[in-house]
Order: structure tokens, then sequence, then C-alpha cells
């Protein structure tokens, strides 16, 4: 019988398939982010169990992981939800990354005012990627703030990514295929360009508007 402690779950996270390429594809698009002159940070949204998540090989690339917990006893055993996460209650977490409030304990800051060009990770500068209905909330409200969402999928396109793009839920549907060179790597890649080059012409008209201002 399995016990229901974090050092089960966590070993379980060592065992799963990720999708071809997910392995280096951190490493690779932070490389090219840094090329276009842009800092790039990974975060997960899950209504999985974070304990199974930081088993995985790549839970080291990601900045932050917003997912179920469980509360553990003395010994060290599963004994209460600690967090749960649901897909309507993962877009909180969305806002929680515009702002820069990633400690789930302060929720008096992740509710103030902060005026949109002074919010760390701008919407526009967002790339969603999904491959579940609990996604979908997060890509719909990513993409309404000017990100960008992309719906994968493990092989062919099926109904829902069909009516994902039809709904103008997301802005693409491709394979789940994370390898170099294939359509997701090179989607994200131009993605990527455009939130560099938009940043550096916000940069500049932002310059000239100071050096322009005359008393």
């Amino acid at each position: 019988r399995q016990p229901l402690n974090r050092e089960s779950f966590v070993s379980l996270g060592k065992a799963i398939d990720l999708y071809p390429g997910v392995e280096n594809w951190f490493s690779r698009m932070n490389e090219f982010a840094e090329e276009n002159d842009l800092i790039l940070e990974h975060y997960i949204i899950s209504s999985g169990l974070k304990e199974i998540i930081e088993g995985c090989s790549i839970y080291p690339e990601i900045k932050e992981v917003y997912a179920c917990e469980f509360h553990y006893d003395e010994n060290g055993v599963a004994d209460w939800p600690k967090n749960s996460v649901n897909y309507t209650g993962k877009t909180q977490y969305i806002f929680r990354i515009n702002k820069g409030i990633l400690d789930l304990s302060k929720n008096a800051e992740l509710n103030k005012y902060v005026p949109k060009e002074e919010r760390p990770i701008p919407f526009r500068n967002m790339i969603y990627i999904g491959d579940g209905f609990t996604d979908v909330p997060c890509m719909k409200l990513v993409r309404e703030y000017g990100g960008t969402s992309i719906a994968v999928y493990p092989d062919q396109p099926g109904k829902t990514a069909i009516e994902l793009i039809n709904d103008s839920r997301v802005d693409f549907a491709m394979k789940a295929d994370y390898r170099s060179g294939s359509r997701l790597d090179k989607t994200v890649k131009d993605i990527l360009r455009k939130i560099s080059i938009t940043s550096k012409l916000e940069n500049l008209h932002r310059k000239q508007l100071k050096d322009m201002d005359v008393d």
C-alpha cells in the first residue's frame, strides 16, 4: 500500500513521461530570450499535486509552482488539503505573476491597485501554454489582456482544440512537440521576438517623452 507522505508523492513525479523536447525546452528558450534582450521566467499553474511536480526533472527550471497541496502531520503523512486549485482559481495566479506578488500569504498586497505600467510582468508579455479544460479560463484571460495563449494536444487536434480557436479563446493550437525546430518551438520564438521589439519601441517612446518634456 502506497503511503500518503511527501516522499511518496515526489517519487511519483520522477516517473512522469514528459512531452518530446520538454527536458531542454527551458534552457533553449532562456538562451533565445537572452539573445533578444529578454529575461524569461517559467511558472506552472496546475490542478495537479505540487509535490508530484516537485519530483519532475524540470522542477528546478520553474520559478514558482501553483498547484494543489497537502498539509502533513508531525510524521510527514498527509492529513489535510492545504491548497486546492480548480479551473477558475487558476486565474488568480495569473494576477499574482502580473503584479509580482508570488507569496500566497500576501493577499492584501495582491488586492492593492497597481498601475499597469508599474506591474513587473505585463499581460502582453505572457505566453500561456495549456493542455486541459482547467487551463481554458487562464488561456482566455491572458489572450484578452494582450498576451498569447497556446493550446497543445498530444497527437491530432481534437474537438476541444478546434473549438478554442473558433471561439477566440486561444491564439494557436498545435502539437505538444517541444523539440527544437518544431512548430511550437518556432511559434514561441516568434512571440518572444515580438515581445522584445514591442518593449524596445515602448522604451524608446517613453525616453522621447521624457527628453522632450520642457517646463
